[in-house]
């Protein structure tokens, strides 16, 4: 089995409640931070790795996102009639994505430095690992409510609470999946599994990244976007 991830999974299927009248008529990676709609942004750090394959799942009015993004040879794993989470849309897009480790990314995010693909990628040890999450100290991480997600050892493993904000970007191993008997489950059922066998680890984002996922993030991402610092 391959060891090394050379597919991209974009979560896209999500119905934006928190977007509030943004997303009446369209999905919420179709909202538009600095002129180009928010998938844009995600697929072009995808891209930038030159994967094998891109994935995409759709669900809420998929056909703006279909017509945005078949042309640039993403491939669309359709969820209907209920949406499946991001568990069960990520194995529901297995087939597409091949065998072996695959990165999964949030497309409600901006991240301003490094590639965070590129730097999982680098720090990627199967190993002992069957998870690796990017991850951004909350103090650079724009739009963030709430406290942080995890905690990090010296070596990196994961625990839950801390000041650590999951940036959806991961490597992920996917056996696990097939164990679920849900049809729509959370990815989190497979973390809370590889956390108590240590093999949930983090990797801190060196730049800076804003949640785009309601209305006032839109601005604090163009800010970040305009920003020449990182």
């Amino acid at each position: 089995m391959q060891r090394v991830p050379d597919a991209v999974m974009l979560f896209a299927a999500g119905f934006g409640t928190r977007m509030r009248e943004l997303t009446r008529d369209k999905p919420k990676p179709m909202i538009k931070v600095s002129g180009r709609p928010l998938i844009a942004h995600a697929l072009e750090l995808a891209q930038a790795i030159r994967p094998a394959r891109i994935v995409a799942n759709l669900h809420y009015k998929p056909e703006p996102l279909r017509t945005f993004l078949e042309p640039k040879d993403v491939r669309i794993s359709l969820e209907s009639p209920e949406i499946l989470d991001t568990g069960g849309g990520l194995r529901q897009a297995l087939p597409l994505l091949g065998d072996g480790p695959v990165f999964t990314m949030n497309t409600d995010a901006i991240w301003k430095g490094p590639n965070p693909l590129s730097l999982a990628l680098q720090a990627w040890d199967p190993d002992r690992m069957d998870a690796l999450l990017v991850c951004v100290p909350l103090e650079r991480a724009a739009g963030r409510t709430g406290g942080g997600d995890f905690s990090a050892d010296a070596d990196g493993r994961i625990s839950r609470g801390g000041k650590l904000v999951y940036g959806g970007v991961q490597i992920l191993k996917t056996g696990g999946l097939d164990q679920v008997k849900e049809q729509a489950f959370s990815l989190n059922l497979l973390w809370n599994q590889m956390a108590a066998q240590g093999r949930l680890f983090a990797l801190e984002y060196p730049g800076r990244w804003c949640d785009v996922g309601h209305p006032e993030g839109i601005t604090l991402a163009e800010d970040l976007v305009a920003a020449d610092d990182v």
